[in-house]
Order: C-alpha cells, then structure tokens, then sequence
C-alpha cells in the first residue's frame, strides 16, 4: 500500500492512494471477499482506510508501523505504456515482515504481490491449505536476486507478468519461447500481460484438464487513458478475484478470468488513483464484460 504522486498528459495528483495491494484488493472485492496483508506508516489515514472498508475488504492484516507509507513518484508521457520514475522512497516498507493474521489462515485463494521473493515464499509457506496461488514480480528481483525468485515460482500456480519481464526472466525475446522456458521452472499457467494490447495466458502441458494452446484476452479500446499505474494490478484483482468466486478451477474459468481482468485493468485507468474503483457496480462490471465478450465471440 503506497502515496503515488504522479503525471500524466491529463493532469497531475500529489500523493493519492496507490499501491499493488490496494489497487488488487479493490479490484478483487467486486468478486470475492477479501483480505489484506500490508504496511504503512503513520501518515495514513483512517480516511485512507476507509477507502478499503467501504468495500468489505478486511483490514486486519495491515500493520501500521512508524514512520511514512511507502511514496512513488512517476511521470507519464503520450506513451502511456511506460512511466518515468522520479523517486521511490521505500518508508515502513524498507523493512516490511509480512504477519499473518489467524483469521487469515482458512482463505482458499492466495495472491503474492510485487515484493522480495523471500517474503513471498515466507508467506506461502505459511498458508499451505490454499487451493490456488497467484504471484506477480518485476525486473529488479528477475535481475538482482535469481536464486530467491526461483524458489518463489516453484510456489506459485499463476505467475501474472509483463512481455518484457518474461523475456527477462527467461533470457529470451521470442514471447512463446520465453512463455514455455518459465513454465518449465514451476508455474502451471503464465498470465503474459501486453499493456493496451490485451494478455495472454500460457499453460503447462497437461494442467487445467488438459491441452496446451494459449488463450489471448484483448484489451477495450478505450478514448481515454488518464492514469495508467494501476492498470496491471487492477487486472490481477478481477482475475484472481473472478477464480475465487468459481466453484472449480479449470481452462474455462481461467478465460473467463482473463477477460474480468481486462475489465477491471479499463475501469482503472479511466480516472486517477483508486477512484474509478471505489465508485464501480458490479452492473457496470458485467455490462463491459459483455463488450468483451461480443468483441471475441466468447462462449
């Protein structure tokens, strides 16, 4: 959970509610419940919390710590794909021990945000009665801290990425190559995110009642791309959120799940920060989901 302050060619925001866990779990709530674990300092406010209040989200896993919250500042260009980082001052998260609470440990589904692999490996260790595990990482732990990171994926059932870190990841520039290569260290299926250009997701051979072809999702036109930064955790919260509210996990939930992802990632770019999440219906949701599903031909 982070301040983000940032520019886009729309305009600028000073430290609005932002982070991965934020971003995710509002997401999620529109599916599932939902609980948080995460850190911030003592200038986050019950007003900031209440933002996940209001949508159920259970809070009890925060922990506020001293000091400051997490704060990323970024700017924005015409390509709205790519952010220029002006700053990163880590705070309370710098030396983040993520704590589980004991309500937390009957949850079925169980998602790793962007963090030290160590720490994703610590917490899913600690909850080995999951049915389902998703992760996410970015290029500073693929470059910096290989060793860490391979015994992550060997935990992971989901590993949700963009193009450039899974060509990263697995020291290749053809996507397809790159895509089978991290399938072989761990993950059962691949979630290959492309930015305004959809995802696709990439299984293991013979996982999700068989086969092995990918499936791509689209992304929605959209007029407008105000705020793209949480745009990849948004959609890892529709995605893992919709599995979680399915009675089983197989390759037609996993589709469905791609494309509430990419609902979830156009909703949130469509304002600043958090607020297009904070005000959506589920109506809404499942209005554009038939957009989607009209533009594919979806069964």
């Amino acid at each position: 959970m982070a301040f983000d302050t940032l520019k886009t060619p729309y305009g600028e925001r000073q430290k609005i509610l932002g982070g991965a866990a934020t971003y995710f779990s509002l997401s999620a709530s529109y599916f599932a419940d939902v609980r948080v674990v995460a850190v911030v300092g003592g200038d986050f406010t019950a007003e900031n919390e209440a933002v996940m209040n209001n949508r159920g989200i259970d809070t009890r896993g925060i922990e506020h710590a001293k000091g400051k919250t997490f704060h990323w500042s970024g700017e924005y260009g015409e390509n709205v794909n790519e952010a220029k980082t002006l700053n990163t001052e880590l705070n309370v998260f710098e030396n983040f021990e993520p704590h589980i609470p004991a309500e937390y440990a009957d949850s079925d589904f169980l998602f790793l945000a962007n963090i030290d692999p160590i720490l994703q490996t610590r917490v899913r260790d600690a909850m080995q009665s999951v049915k389902l595990v998703g992760g996410d990482t970015m290029n500073y732990w693929i470059s910096g801290h290989a060793q860490n990171l391979e015994k992550m994926l060997q935990r992971v059932d989901v590993l949700l990425i963009n193009d450039t870190e899974a060509k990263m990841l697995a020291g290749d520039n053809s996507l397809p190559r790159a895509a089978r290569k991290v399938l072989q260290r761990g993950p059962r299926a691949l979630v290959i995110k492309h930015g305004e250009y959809g995802a696709t997701i990439f299984f293991r051979d013979g996982e999700f009642t068989g086969g092995h072809h990918p499936f791509r999702a689209p992304a929605l036109p959209l007029d407008e791309v105000r705020d793209p930064t949480g745009a990849g955790d948004s959609f890892a919260g529709g995605f893992m959120g919709y599995i979680a509210s399915q009675g089983e996990v197989n390759r037609r939930v996993l589709k469905h799940a791609m494309f509430y992802g990419s609902v979830m990632g156009s909703f949130s770019v469509e304002r600043f920060g958090t607020e297009r999440l904070q005000s959506l219906t589920r109506n809404e949701i499942d209005e554009r989901f038939e957009v989607f599903r009209e533009l594919t031909h979806l069964d």
